[in-house]
């Protein structure tokens, strides 16, 4: 009974191999709108492809989509071409997508439009990057077919223009699939070669799938990467590409581009002629005007009486050299004076002499210190007697000779209170000239009232 159920792989492969038989799912071509969609880092297209009532899954790996001339984008309108099959880690279907193009507008205009706004997002466009043309040039290169009517062109203008400047032409494939690679390289060796002062880049005129190779990337990067000026030429008036808008000079074709490339002889001629004339109309009024001064110089007094000039510049030559004399003399004087005045003031400050001056303040000084010492001396022996003479009045021997004594006890204490004694005690009284020695018989205390 299991037999009869299927794996979900069983079934999944088999609905694959339905649908790579079915030829009309091997070559499908749709109409619908972009969503979702994502590019992956290794280069493959993600999308879903919908209308109003469906959508359906679609992938585009890089092996195809590497020569799509436009980026895709989310709401855009394409056409597609590609076989419906399982992807079976899923189990869905999807469109594998071989070839994709815009609905509504070219393909080569999508690309062209997406590119431009690139570039100018990068700053390509920006006049701050044009080189200026130079005025004269020596030498031009010119990257064009070498055999389209605009090499012919080119060259014979500039033969005709201005035939001292050197032009040196280098081949380029100008249409298909290799050309933007060839006028890559021919600009990067133009570079090299550091020959040229200005390159023509540029072809006739044509369809712009014929005129694309100038609306690629890698041709307008070296463009704008080149040291040498580079004048457009691609196409007539009305035909524009993106190396016009990257170039540092525009021309509408590529007879244009040899006319703005170098002066013309003519005009050179015409100007250079304009320019002596001028230069003979500054060169005679610069000659009147020095003819003017020159005359009026000539009648001046000094050409006119020459010697009565000598005569007066000698008097006052000999004016000048006395007044400098007396000049010279006042300030010998007044220098002399100075330097006496110096030396005068070197004597005084000469070592003798502030030893000697020194000298005589040291002697000063000691006499007004002796004088001194002895006036300290005598004040000092004035106030020492005084004060002996005070403590002479203060001395107890003194106030014993005038009639007082002192009495003491037997253990030689001072008696100062009749209650120290008794009747019978032994006293000894100092007395100025001696000791007397006393037996108490009575004492009486005195009582003030």
């Amino acid at each position: 009974m299991s037999e009869q159920y299927l794996t979900v792989t069983a079934l999944t492969k088999y609905l694959k191999r339905k649908m790579e038989l079915d030829p009309h799912l091997r070559n499908v071509w749709l109409r619908g709108e972009i969503s979702n969609f994502k590019l992956h880092t290794r280069g493959h297209m993600y999308l879903t492809i919908k209308d109003d009532q469906a959508r359906m899954q679609a992938v585009m790996f890089a092996g195809s989509n590497k020569n799509l001339t436009f980026m895709p984008e989310n709401g855009m309108n394409v056409l597609v071409r590609g076989e419906v099959n399982v992807f079976e880690s899923y189990g869905q279907y999807q469109l594998y997508i071989k070839e994709m193009e815009p609905d509504g507008i070219g393909a080569l205009y999508l690309a062209f439009e997406q590119l431009k706004e690139k570039l100018e997002n990068k700053g390509f466009f920006d006049p701050v990057h044009k080189k200026p043309i130079p005025p004269i040039p020596k030498h031009i290169g010119v990257i064009t077919s070498p055999t389209g009517a605009a090499v012919r062109d080119i060259l014979t203008t500039i033969t005709r223009r201005f035939p001292l400047a050197d032009a040196t032409v280098l081949p380029v494939l100008v249409q298909g699939p290799n050309a933007a690679a060839s006028i890559t390289g021919a600009i990067e060796q133009a570079n090299q070669m550091d020959l040229f002062d200005v390159l023509i880049v540029g072809r006739g005129g044509g369809s712009i799938e014929e005129l694309w190779s100038f609306n690629e990337e890698i041709v307008a990067t070296a463009i704008f990467n080149s040291k040498i000026p580079i004048i457009s030429a691609v196409g007539h008036e009305t035909d524009t590409t993106i190396s016009d808008f990257v170039a540092d000079l525009r021309a509408p074709t590529p007879t244009g581009a040899a006319e703005m490339a170098v002066p013309s002889r003519l005009e050179l001629l015409d100007r250079t002629s304009e320019l002596e004339r001028r230069l003979q109309r500054a060169l005679s009024g610069l000659y009147s005007e020095h003819e003017k001064t020159l005359k009026r110089l000539m009648s001046s007094y000094a050409f006119r009486y020459p010697q009565q000039l000598v005569s007066q510049k000698e008097q006052q030559l000999d004016t000048a050299s006395e007044r400098l004399q007396r000049t010279f003399d006042n300030q010998l004087t007044r220098l002399g004076t100075n330097l006496r005045q110096l030396d005068l003031r070197l004597m005084q400050q000469h070592p003798e002499r502030q030893v000697e001056t020194a000298s005589t303040d040291v002697k000063l000084l000691e006499k007004n210190l002796q004088r001194a010492m002895g006036w300290i001396v005598d004040k000092e022996k004035v106030d020492l007697s005084t004060m002996i003479s005070k403590l002479s009045l203060l001395n107890p021997l003194e106030i014993m000779k005038r009639g007082f004594s002192v009495p003491y006890s037997n253990d030689g204490a001072i008696i100062k209170s009749v209650q120290q004694l008794d009747k019978g005690d032994q006293l000894s009284i100092r007395l100025a000239d001696g000791v007397a020695n006393c037996q108490v018989i009575d004492t009486k205390e005195n009582r003030n009232e």
